[in-house]
């Protein structure tokens, strides 16, 4: 009997590093559990620093506003509000509107950029992205103000044509106006469109458009059928960079846009700053995080179809 107390302690001693035995060697056969072990950190601090505002968001989000107070008592009166009234979806729309047009406009202009670069460009690649994205180093706020300075009723563009004699008076539509929030919006996001779009055009195997031109297509043939369908996760990426974070930028519109320029960030940050109604800018929060999932998952969806017709 003693023997066999002594042989189970020695059994449960040894089953420690038995199992840490196995745990090591499923990490060694195992590349993505590594992987996954060593980015468990970033994943936790990621997890509890977008679920914990999320859950909070939501939770406010069936409240409502008393007085200086919130009645916790659940309700879908906010959403039913947003639902019905026209505010709601006019700014909800026109954000929507305003970040669209950035983002193609943005993409458009950056992709050249970035084509260049990858195609053209032999040596110090790494230096013609530092200075392709050297005026975003400096304050997003400061970028703003150089651009209301820019658009302003004297500021360079209507002194230059006044001067010319192009114009009589200031050119209105320039500042405070939806066309001023989507230039500055067009400019302040170019870095993060310029550098997936280089990535992916780096990456595309240079002996693709060698056969593709061997086969007897021209540069505008050879574009489209090879460089842009291989370069689709880069424009991909970036339209997502650009889009969701545009759509509820407020501080652009706050300071460029005027009233025809407002969008639903400064309707959000409204609702939590003077107006003190936090339920309904937790609501206006979640509407406006599930439409973005709703027409990023949309978009992607289109995006793979027309990259599957063209290959």
């Amino acid at each position: 009997m003693a023997d066999t107390t002594l042989a189970g302690k020695a059994d449960s001693e040894a089953d420690p590093p038995r199992r840490s035995g196995r745990l090591a060697g499923f990490l060694h056969r195992s590349e993505t559990a590594r992987g996954y072990l060593l980015i468990s950190p970033t994943l936790a601090i990621m997890t509890v620093g977008i679920i914990m505002p999320f859950l909070i968001l939501l939770v406010l989000s069936f409240w409502t506003r008393q007085g200086f107070g919130f009645d916790t008592t659940p309700t879908f009166n906010n959403y039913i509000r947003v639902w019905t009234e026209p505010i709601f979806g006019a700014l909800l729309q026109r954000s929507f509107w305003i970040s669209g047009i950035a983002t193609v406009a943005t993409v458009l202009l950056c992709y050249p950029m970035a084509y260049f670069v990858a195609f053209h460009v032999h040596r110090n690649k790494m230096l013609w992205i530092i200075l392709m994205t050297l005026p975003f180093w400096t304050s997003y706020l400061l970028r703003i103000f150089a651009w209301k300075v820019i658009l302003g009723y004297e500021g360079v563009i209507n002194s230059g044509f006044m001067a010319m004699g192009w114009i009589q008076a200031p050119l209105e539509f320039l500042l405070y106006s939806q066309t001023a929030v989507i230039i500055t919006l067009a400019h302040a996001w170019a870095a993060f469109a310029i550098l997936p779009l280089y990535v992916s055009l780096e990456k595309i195997d240079k002996s693709l458009l060698e056969a593709a031109t061997d086969l007897g297509d021209g540069p505008v043939a050879r574009f489209l059928r090879v460089t842009l369908p291989l370069s689709m996760p880069g424009v991909i990426a970036a339209c997502f960079l650009i889009f969701i974070p545009t759509t509820g930028d407020y501080v652009t519109p706050a300071l460029l846009g005027g009233p025809d320029g407002a969008m639903i960030g400064n309707f959000i940050q409204l609702q939590f700053g003077a107006v003190n109604n936090w339920p309904m800018g937790a609501t206006l929060s979640i509407v406006l995080m599930l439409w973005i999932a709703a027409i990023a998952l949309v978009f992607l969806f289109l995006t793979r179809r027309a990259q599957a017709r063209i290959t």
